[in-house]
């Protein structure tokens, strides 16, 4: 049980700080006002080149896999996820492990599908042991993740599923 709770405050951990890496609570409000225009189009211009970044290079060593490929992948995960008994969390873990080898073999967004997926499996395994569900909190992060990255997976031609 210690080393389920450990993965899940290290992936919880991991998935909070890519979410929470852009912010900034420090940084102090700009003196001019900012016009409502340029945020938003800076922000839509980085999020349309993530996806095509992430989908030819991976980081340290890990073997790239193109968006097609890791959507696939996930969709695989996430009936390997569905397939396992409610109460074994070993099948939970296996799981788990994949997508951290899955995250690690893509950039950008797409490594928020297989962060998602793992703090969802990781949280479950915890759950397992006696009978419970994992987080809303985690369902939600996969959820989230899958409607953050459909548009890339449906120009390649996959439909992400839940």
């Amino acid at each position: 049980m210690k080393k389920a709770t450990a993965g899940v405050i290290a992936a919880t951990a991991a998935l909070t700080g890519g979410v929470l890496a852009g912010c900034s609570v420090s940084t102090p409000a700009p003196a001019e006002p900012v016009k409502p225009t340029a945020s938003p189009a800076s922000t839509r211009d980085v999020a349309a080149s993530s996806p095509a970044a992430g989908a030819g290079t991976a980081s340290q060593g890990a073997k790239a896999t193109g968006t097609r490929e890791a959507c696939e992948l996930f969709n695989k995960l996430v009936v390997d996820y569905a397939a396992v008994s409610p109460t074994d969390s070993k099948g939970y873990e296996d799981v788990y492990l994949k997508a951290q080898d899955a995250k690690d073999s893509v950039t950008g967004d797409l490594q928020g599908l297989f962060a998602s997926l793992s703090l969802l499996a990781i949280d479950h395994s915890s759950a397992a042991e006696s009978g419970g569900k994992p987080a809303q909190e985690s369902q939600d992060a996969v959820r989230d993740a899958v409607f953050a990255n459909s548009a890339a997976c449906t120009a390649e031609g996959v439909t992400l599923r839940l």
